[in-house]
């Protein structure tokens, strides 16, 4: 999906290291670290990260993101206790 989108392979490729990949802007690096905040167990959106976040995002697109992120990981809950299967949107390596 991502390649379609303009996204290099790449840069796909390097999205478990996206905190210390070049591929990475400072604004994706830190939605990113939104993301992984919202969604792993255990962890939390510091007032520190939110404030990173709101430097690089206008108010409007951290709703829009929040929301996003929140649809994803409902979502991802909602199929996972139905067992629905993953539609394979990633390519495999």
């Amino acid at each position: 999906m991502g390649s379609e989108l303009g996204i290099t392979d790449a840069k796909i490729d390097a999205l478990h290291e996206y905190s210390t990949s070049p591929l990475y802007t400072d604004p994706e690096r830190v939605a990113l670290e939104y993301a992984d905040c919202m969604t792993i167990t255990g962890q939390e959106v510091s007032d520190e990260l939110f404030q990173r976040l709101q430097s690089f995002y206008a108010d409007d697109a951290v709703i829009e993101l929040t929301a996003t992120i929140a649809w994803e990981n409902a979502s991802s809950k909602f199929n996972r206790a139905l067992r629905v299967p993953s539609q394979q949107l990633w390519k495999k390596r």
